[in-house]
């Protein structure tokens, strides 16, 4: 991996090399040189199978992080590459040419997380949450007990415990 980073490097700008193990390893790159690397990856280097494609929502920053996992089989190495995308515009280039599964993982990503990947097929398409009008759901700032609150009916008889005391009690018993 090492040798791969070294040898990439300059051409696409990437990050520090973050070594998991010996086989899994983890890059950040500029989100408009994603295309061409992932491009490299694939064609010169043997990473031929988009393994992920998933984001996280670093709300205190004002970003989303796309993880692209991608795998060399005949190497057995995975990569991680991570690209940091604004939140008020969250939108990204699409891949589906590259791996067409990616397609899948986009629509999921613009329904979860509001993330435009312009291009992508079926996008505007309903997914996962049929008829769903409120904030991404996957978003930090989305708030699910007053979604919950306001869409369901607290049923009669039910016991609902602090989960901090709950536990507590479960784990201490006594005191």
């Amino acid at each position: 991996m090492r040798d791969l980073h070294a040898l990439l490097t300059p051409r696409h700008a990437l990050g520090p090399l973050e070594i998991r193990r010996e086989n899994l390893a983890f890059v950040t790159l500029p989100a408009s040189n994603l295309r061409g690397f992932l491009t490299e990856l694939r064609d010169t280097q043997g990473f031929s199978h988009l393994v992920l494609l998933t984001a996280v929502d670093w709300l205190e920053e004002g970003q989303f992080q796309l993880t692209y996992m991608m795998n060399n089989r005949a190497r057995d190495l995975t990569l991680g590459v991570r690209v940091m995308l604004d939140r008020t515009t969250a939108q990204m280039d699409s891949i589906h040419d590259l791996w067409p599964t990616a397609a899948t993982y986009q629509r999921e990503l613009k329904e979860m997380f509001g993330i435009t990947f312009p291009g992508s097929p079926r996008l505007d398409e309903e997914f996962i949450l049929e008829g769903w009008t409120d904030l991404p759901p996957y978003r930090r700032d989305f708030d699910s007990l007053a979604y919950s609150q306001q869409t369901y009916a607290e049923r009669p008889g039910r016991v609902t415990h602090d989960p901090r005391e709950y536990m507590k009690s479960k784990l201490y018993p006594g005191g």
